[in-house]
This record gives C-alpha cells, structure tokens and sequence, in this order.
C-alpha cells in the first residue's frame, strides 16, 4: 500500500513540478521519523541552479497537491532542496571555480598505466587538463581523461 501511494505521490507531484519548469529527481518518504519526513530534490528543466527561493515557492504547490491527494493520512515535513554540487567538473564555469582545489583525474589508460592522478586543478584548456601534482604541474591531454572530480589530498 505504502509503494502504490508514493508512486501516486510521485505522478501528481511531477506533474506539479512541470508547471513550475521543474524536475523531480526523488521523493524519499522517511515514515520512521516522527511526523513522516517527505523529501523532495529538484533541480531545473533548463539546467540552471536551483536557489533557495525555487525551493520555498514549489514549497506551497507541493504540499497542496500532498494534502489534496489524501494519500499521506498522517502529519508529515515538507522538504524541498537541491541535488547540491556534484563532485565531478565538467562545464568551464566549475573548473574556473575550483581552480586550485584538490581534484582526481581518472585516466583512461591508453596511453598509461595509471588510473588515477590526484593534485591541485590548475588550468583547463581546449586540449588539456594541468594539475600541480606537489608543485610540478602535469598537462594530461584530454583524450586521456575519463573523469575530474573534487577530492580530499591525502599526503
């Protein structure tokens, strides 16, 4: 029963979420806490940052169309929010962020042996990825990395 209404849940509130050019990525419903927690992670059809204020103006539709549906017949806390930053880089706005901050390069070995380099981003090019690796700078070409994402430096 507690599946069948999560996934009535789930239609009703995509379906609110569209209207508001949102996406729903998860609805997690926590009936162990007390009232039951709903959680709802969002983000934007159109890619770009959720704010704050996104997450309290879907608040009010979202808990209308909860209390509308009678599917929750029990007290509950509304939670909406962001996925967060993801660990791994990718657009040219996260590597002008994070630059100097620790990174993991994984590797796809054609070339190496390695499959992980770890050190401070440096630059990104067209053509390459330079990272200071204890002070020496690295220029990995591209066709050689899988993956950069944000890690702690372990010395």
């Amino acid at each position: 029963m507690y599946k069948e209404n999560k996934n009535k849940l789930e239609i009703l509130l995509k379906k609110v979420a569209n209207e508001w050019d949102l996406k729903i990525c998860s609805i997690n419903i926590q009936t162990n806490q007390n009232p039951t927690v709903v959680k709802i992670i969002i983000k934007k059809t159109n890619g770009d940052d959720i704010s704050l204020e996104d997450c309290a103006l879907f608040n009010a539709p979202a808990s209308e169309e909860i209390e509308n549906s009678n599917l929750l017949n029990c007290s509950y806390v509304l939670e909406i929010s962001s996925q967060g930053v993801s660990d791994e880089l990718t657009s040219d706005r996260d590597f002008k962020t994070f630059k100097g901050f620790p990174v993991n390069v994984q590797l796809n070995q054609k070339n190496s042996k390695k499959k992980f380099l770890n050190g401070l981003l440096y630059e990104k090019s067209n053509d390459y990825l330079a990272i200071n690796i204890k002070g020496k700078i690295k220029k990995i070409p591209f066709d050689e990395v899988l993956k950069i994402s944000l890690c702690t430096l372990k010395d």
